[in-house]
Parts: C-alpha cells; sequence; structure tokens
C-alpha cells in the first residue's frame, strides 16, 4: 500500500474517524487501533513477512524485561547480545546473503578456483532496516539505562510498527516515541491542518518532481553506455531531484500522517541541497539515520575525543556502515567512502560544526561565498549519487567517463523544459520556507490573504492529480 495509492487514500481516512470518533475516549483502544492498522497496513506488502516483523517485536519486548529484571551484569548482557545477534542475523540473511556469497565466489574466482556459490531468491522484506533498528536503539538505551522497559507490550508493539514510519522510517527512538504512546492524545485542529500541509507538500515532492524526473533518470542510466556527456550530466541531475523528492516527500507524507493522530515523529530532512560543505549536508540528509550511527555507533567508537587518526577511522567506519546499510551492492560501498572523503577535510580542520543555522538566516540571498559553497557541495553530492543510482561499480565507472569527453558540450537531447520549471519552482518554494520545518508549514502567514492561500493548494493539487497515476515505489522501501 504505497502512500501515493487509491488504496492508502481509503485506508487513512478509515483510521482516522475510527481513531478520533469511535475510540477517542480510550487510550488503550486507540492503542489497539493503531496497531491493528500497522499491522494491516504491512500485510499488504506481503502478509507472510508480517510474521517476521512480530516475531522481532516480541523478542526485543521481552529481551527488555530480562535485561531489566537480571540479578547481575552477566545476565544482562548475555540477553543483550542474543537480542542485538538475531536482530542482525535476519538483517543480515535477507539483505546479504546473495551479496556475501556472491562475493566469496569472485574473490576466490581471482585466486584461480572456480565455485558455484549456492545463492537464494531471497525477497527483501520491506521496512526489515527500519524497524530492526528501531528495535536496536530500544535494546541499547536498556542496556545503557538509559531508559526503563517497557511493560505494556501493545504501547511498545505501536512504537515498532506505527505505520506511517514502518517501512521507511524515520527511525524514531524510545525516548522521543514511546512517551507520546503513552500519554491521552486529544485532536486540536491546527494540528490536523498542518499535518495535512505537509502530507500535500510531501505528495507533491514525490509525484510531481520525483515520479517525473525518475522517467528521465531511469531512461538515461538504463542506456549510459550510448549517452553523450551531457545527456549523462542531466541524467546524474534528474537522480538527484528524484531522491530527494522521493524520500524526503516520503518523510513529509509520513510526519503529516503522524500529526493528523496526534503524534509528533522526528524531522527527517532540512534542506540539504542548500548545504554549504558535506558535514552540514549530513546534519540535513536523512538525519534519523545519521543521527542514529552517531549515538550509536560513533561515539561508542570514541567518536571525535581521541587524535586525528580516531577521528578519520571513525568517520570511515560510520559512513562505509551507513553505505552497506543502503544495500547489498559494492556501489553503496564506494557511495560512503566518498561522502567520508569528501567530509575528511573538515573534520581534520574541526570545521565540520561551523555551518549549523540554515545558509541566509536572516537575509533573502545568500553572500557570493555561500552561493559558492553550495554549489561546490551539491556538484560533489551529484557525482556520488551516480554510484548510487548505478547497477555496478562498472556502470558508475562508465558513466563517468561517459561524462569526461568532449560530448559534455554538446547540446542535450531530452527536452524536458515543463519538468525543469516545476523543479526551479520547487527550489524556490523550498529556499523561501528554508527556516521552516517543512517549506510550505507557515503559508497562512506568508498569504495572509486567504484566496492566495487557497490558489496555491489548488495548484498544488491539480498538479498533483495531473501527474498521479503511475504509483511509482518509493525508492527507500527497498532499504
Amino acid at each position: 500500500m504505497l502512500f501515493n495509492s487509491v488504496q492508502f487514500a481509503v485506508f487513512l481516512p478509515i483510521v482516522f474517524a475510527l481513531y478520533w470518533f469511535v475510540v477517542n475516549r480510550n487510550l488503550r483502544w486507540q492503542n489497539i487501533l493503531l496497531l491493528a492498522a500497522s499491522y494491516f497496513f504491512y500485510a499488504c506488502w506481503d502478509w507472510r513477512f508480517l510474521f517476521l516483523l512480530i516475531f522481532s517485536t516480541l523478542l526485543d519486548y521481552y529481551t527488555g524485561l530480562r535485561m531489566s529484571s537480571a540479578g547481575n551484569q552477566s545476565a544482562r548482557t548475555a540477553w543483550f547480545w542474543l537480542s542485538v545477534g538475531v536482530n542482525l542475523g535476519f538483517l543480515g540473511f535477507f539483505k546479504y546473503y546473495n551479496f556475501f556469497a556472491a562475493s566469496f565466489a569472485e574473490a576466490v574466482g581471482a585466486l584461480g578456483w572456480k565455485i558455484n556459490p549456492w545463492t537464494l531468491q531471497v525477497i527483501l522484506p520491506v521496512g526489515i532496516s527500519f524497524y530492526t533498528f528501531h528495535g536496536l536503539s530500544y535494546v541499547i538505551d536498556i542496556y545503557k539505562r538509559r531508559i526503563p522497559a517497557e511493560k505494556d507490550f501493545i504501547e511498545y508493539a505501536v512504537f515498532v510498527s506505527f505505520f506511517p514510519l514502518l517501512v521507511a522510517g524515520p527511525i524514531e527512538r524510545a525516548t522521543h516515541l514511546l512517551p507520546q504512546i503513552k500519554r491521552e492524545r486529544h485532536f486540536e485542529y491546527q494540528k490536523g491542518i498542518d499535518g495535512l500541509r505537509q502530507i500535500l507538500w510531501g505528495l507533491f515532492k514525490k509525484i510531481v518532481i520525483a515520479d517525473q524526473c525518475a522517467e528521465y533518470a531511469n531512461l538515461i542510466f538504463s542506456q549510459s553506455g550510448h549517452e553523450s556527456g551531457s545527456n549523462l550530466v542531466m541524467g546524474a541531475l534528474f537522480f538527484t531531484f528524484q531522491i530527494y523528492g522521493d524520500f524526503s516527500g516520503y518523510s513529509d507524507i509520513a510526519l503529516g500522517t503522524a500529526r493528523l493522530f496526534g503524534i509528533d515523529l522526528l524531522r527527517n530532512f532540512a534542506y540539504p541541497y542548500f548545504s554549504r560543505d558535506i558535514a552540514e549536508f549530513w546534519r540535513r540528509w536523512h538525519i534519523s539515520l545519521s543521527t542514529w550511527f552517531r549515538d550509536y555507533l560513533y561515539i561508542p567508537l570514541g567518536g571525535s575525543k581521541g587524535g586525528n587518526w580516531m577521528r578519520v577511522r571513525n568517520t570511515f567506519i560510520i559512513f562505509l556502515v551507513s553505505g552497506f546499510w543502503h544495500g547489498a551492492n559494492w556501489t553503496f560501498i564506494v557511495w560512503g567512502f566518498l561522502n567520508a572523503l569528501f567530509i575528511m577535510p573538515s573534520i581534520l580542520s574541526r570545521t565540520n560544526r561551523t555551518n549549523l543555522d540554515i545558509v541566509a538566516q536572516n537575509r533573502a540571498l545568500p553572500t557570493l561565498r555561500e552561493f559558492l559553497s553550495i554549489i561546490i557541495t551539491f556538484s560533489l553530492t551529484v557525482f556520488a549519487w551516480i554510484f548510487f543510482r548505478s547497477a555496478s561499480l562498472a556502470q558508475a565507472f562508465g558513466y563517468i567517463r561517459g561524462i569526461c569527453n568532449r560530448s559534455l558540450f554538446t547540446v542535450p537531447d531530452y527536452k524536458p523544459g515543463v519538468l525543469i520549471l516545476y523543479i526551479v519552482l520547487f527550489m524556490l518554494i523550498e529556499w523561501w520556507g528554508r527556516r521552516e520545518q517543512y517549506a510550505i508549514a507557515q503559508l497562512e502567514i506568508r498569504f495572509p490573504k486567504l484566496f492566495w492561500r487557497w490558489l496555491f493548494y489548488y495548484l498544488a493539487v491539480a498538479a498533483v492529480l495531473s501527474f498521479a497515476g503511475g504509483k511509482q515505489q518509493f525508492i527507500y522501501f527497498q532499504f
């Protein structure tokens, strides 16, 4: 059930109506309804993997209780590693088994031995990386005595499987989401309107920007060996806007949907393409994953407290792991490695915490220096996305070679004029609203006259409906 599907357009109002008009006086029944709706939502993808989600939830719930009641540290540690081992074991099998089998066969083949690896047609359960990280953060926080174990299974299960974030995040923390699930929730009109507004902007990003860019990006990448350099640059740019519109659009829909039920999720994007360096980019892109790796991997490894060697080592570790988290392909690992290289100058010079505020915070336009910094950072990001999008390293290197020739200076064969206008308009609105949680959050303030505000809503809805119908799957569902 895609967020941009007719099924979800029917599912959401039904759950909303039951939640606020039938079980609104009873918190317990509200949470039971959210859990049932979440399991139904997940079962619509593949009902067989619902049992894996339930097993993972039961394992971490029971592990948390056993760690809290353990009489000594060794017992706590044993239960902790049992949960971590099983969770990572399932994630590793479903996501990485064939990758390791094929890579081992290739490595052995390079030594002159030929083997046939035993591979399986493993179907990747949608959202497994996200709900596994939900459970891991919960277990780690209990083990570190940051939070107590949750005794109510229904409330814990809603934390793991709340349907807006279940299949592609944001990756929540028990310290943030569980308290909201445990307290009474009452409908707030303004919060509901805000949620609908964010859903609309998310649908615009996904359907009008990402899905239309995907048509050109998919075409150019699929025949990259026969495209001119200028066409290849265009393909990389279209994928750059596709993945941002796709994933940040999903996050906006997820956050807006959660707000309809009185729940605030963690922010996942903060205008990353306006970043002035790679360190700032990674504070603004997929924020919930970046902070997860920071808190549960980078800091436990020593963070930046040691010398330069430790800072370099830890930075490469988290970026390589982040790349591998995205998929079982060497392209993702190289993508992570490139980002580690790009961020290294600011890590070594200790300037990675320089640009903490949004660019041109109190100005309409950036300075020339800020503008050039944005262009350089954006260009590095586009280059790295080539590896992320390519099916193999051979295709990625071939793509780059295709750019680096005289055909780079030819006129592109594709003429997506209307789409370019939409992208320009989209980026102008993002710049205009860059100080807010999402670009059109303060529309009633910026458009105080009702006519102009509703005209904007009408045009946005018309654009979404005019391009609706393709229902392309969200990119991050595969991770």
